[in-house]
């Protein structure tokens, strides 16, 4: 028996999902958040492929959970105007728009990566 709230948190994922689809003039930028870490990867669904990916696992970000989102987007930014990628679409998957991932898309937006 599959627990209720991890099916009702794939429901909300698709349901988001349906809605978005990442092209190779603008990728979606798809994060997942875990207790400790937050990741996020720039992908082209028309080709299949990830473009850029950035987590705060890998670069060891210090701070507060918010803080560290920040810096990922800020980070991903970069790599961003690196391939030339100006503009993305935001999956925020079965995740409120609140917290972590608001900052997580702040942070890009700050950085001029249009979201």
């Amino acid at each position: 028996m599959v627990n209720k709230n991890i099916q009702r948190a794939n429901r909300r994922k698709l349901r988001v999902r349906a809605k978005i689809f990442g092209t190779k003039a603008r990728p979606r930028v798809s994060m997942h958040r875990t207790n400790k870490y937050i990741y996020a990867q720039v992908i082209d669904d028309a080709a299949g492929k990830t473009i850029v990916a950035f987590s705060s696992f890998t670069a060891k970000i210090k701070g507060t959970k918010t803080e560290q989102a920040k810096e990922v987007g800020k980070q991903l930014a970069e790599l961003l105007k690196k391939n030339k990628i100006k503009a993305v679409v935001f999956d925020r998957s079965s995740y409120a728009y609140n917290g972590r991932v608001k900052a997580l898309a702040e942070a890009l937006r700050e950085n001029q990566i249009v979201v």
